[in-house]
């Protein structure tokens, strides 16, 4: 393909400008958090850069995947800086012709957020999180029925092999088996994939833009209305959710996934509005955070564990969720948003690799 190398020059230049600009925004005494997201960036970064040079290398691939690889990864790069270029030209234009600074308007706004109660303001800052997670999962359910009625079975939507560790050890050791892995995988892992791929880069170009004196994005706003002054401080939450979910679809099959997505959505929204509402025994460790809250999160965990993988890796994942959610942030200053994603697919990779203990999916049983 003769116009690979500047493509693939084009997207590793702009991986590490992302990189960069990650520790150049960050927070520098919020240590943990920064070592968490700019090292599972820098994982599934590194990987694509080195997945791509082999895919090129298989003539088999190299007249559509190749091309089709790097238009997706490629394109989302362009549009967002070009959105980040427009927004930033507007942004001034309208400064400089604007007869009141809307400096005034935002106070305004952020004063009547704080006016929000608490379970108000919880519910409107982990909903998304939520959405994303319902709108996946019927977007799934959609697929797998359309597939299983035109095709009579469910191939492509569930990888022939979830050892994933085994995959990767294949891949570094057997290069020529790229082909062979990346096909094992069924297209909808690329889906959950390349959709968090490009809700992340978006988050981060938000954040980024959020923290310069010189740039700017459609959506500043929202964050600063959103977050509290210490939090103005460290990236948003939001951002560390999407990168560490942008891990765990790199290296975690779909039905794993969909268990890690609905933990750090529903079970960590649960966990919240119960603590607010009923919650009357404060963690010892952890004033902010009461035990009531956490073991609802722990229940749902299992519930939502018990349909996707099973009741076995439900009370791995429920134990997992319970100690997460009680060290963080406090005694441990780390975010489970990001703690959560990478945390459960790392515990799955390594036992499904190490001790071969699959899961069993019982929503997979309606089909």
């Amino acid at each position: 393909m003769e116009y690979f190398p500047l493509w693939y020059i084009f997207i590793v230049s702009s991986f590490f400008f992302i990189l960069f600009s990650y520790i150049h925004f960050s927070y520098k005494p919020d240590i943990i958090n920064n070592i968490f997201g700019l090292g599972s960036l820098f994982f599934v970064f590194i990987h694509i850069i080195i997945f791509l040079l082999f895919m090129n290398q298989e003539i088999g691939l190299r007249s559509f995947f190749v091309p089709l690889w790097l238009m997706i990864l490629g394109i989302p790069l362009i549009f967002i800086g070009l959105l980040v270029i427009i927004s930033t030209g507007i942004a001034y234009i309208i400064k400089k012709g604007a007869k009141k600074d809307f400096t005034e308007l935002k106070q305004k706004m952020k004063e009547k957020f704080n006016n929000w109660s608490k379970v108000k303001k919880d519910t409107y800052r982990k909903l998304n999180h939520v959405l994303i997670f319902i709108g996946l999962l019927i977007l799934w359910y959609v697929s797998l029925s359309i597939v299983k009625f035109y095709a009579g079975s469910i191939a492509g939507m569930i990888p022939e092999e979830t050892i994933m560790l085994l995959l990767y050890l294949r891949i570094i050791n057997e290069p020529n088996s790229i082909i062979n892995v990346l096909f094992s995988l069924g297209w909808f892992y690329y889906i959950l994939f390349f959709f968090f791929y490009f809700l992340c880069l978006f988050m981060l170009a938000n954040e980024f833009t959020r923290k310069s004196q010189h740039f700017t994005f459609p959506f500043n706003i929202f964050p600063q209305l959103y977050l509290s002054n210490e939090e103005e401080e460290n990236f948003g939450t939001y951002l560390y959710f999407n990168v560490g979910h942008l891990f765990a679809a790199f290296i975690c099959p779909p039905m794993v996934f969909f268990t890690i997505l609905g933990i750090s959505s529903i079970s960590d929204l649960v966990t919240s509005q119960v603590g607010i509402r009923f919650g009357a025994s404060k963690i010892l460790w952890n004033k902010k955070k009461t035990w009531e809250g956490s073991l609802a999160g722990m229940v749902t965990t299992f519930v939502i564990c018990f349909f996707f993988i099973g009741i076995y890796w439900g009370v791995i994942f429920s134990i997992l969720f319970l100690s997460f959610d009680i060290f963080t942030d406090k005694p441990f200053k780390l975010s489970d948003n990001i703690l959560i994603p990478v945390g459960c697919s790392l515990t799955y990779v390594f036992l499904r690799f190490f001790l071969n203990f699959n899961y069993f999916s019982f929503i997979l049983l309606w089909f």
